[in-house]
């Protein structure tokens, strides 16, 4: 009966071994979409802001005080991720442009 403990024991380690390879090579494959994330997250800041001002014309009406305050919030949540896209694509034009990489545009 020793042998099939030693067995399962030898099963589980290799098992647990490439569970941990498999994790890390899933992790390391996802970081370079650093860029979509971003954007990621400006579409779920703007989905939030509609449905806050959903709910405060639900509740409060169309041209009560909290439905247009959270209209601003939308405009202004919405800016934001237009600033920073064009921010970022600017960023990258930059980068591109300036072939050496020493910031002088030669």
């Amino acid at each position: 009966m020793p042998s099939s403990s030693i067995f399962k024991g030898k099963l589980f380690g290799k098992a647990f071994a490439a569970t941990a390879v498999l994790s890390g090579v899933l992790l390391f494959a996802g970081a370079p979409g650093a860029a979509a994330h971003g954007s990621e997250k400006c579409r779920g800041k703007i989905a939030r802001a509609e449905w806050k001002l959903d709910e405060a014309i639900e509740h409060h009406g169309f041209y009560s005080r909290q439905a247009e305050h959270q209209r601003h919030e939308l405009r202004e949540a919405q800016d934001r991720c237009r600033y920073e896209s064009s921010r970022r694509d600017r960023r990258y034009r930059d980068f591109d442009h300036d072939r050496d990489h020493d910031g002088d545009r030669d």
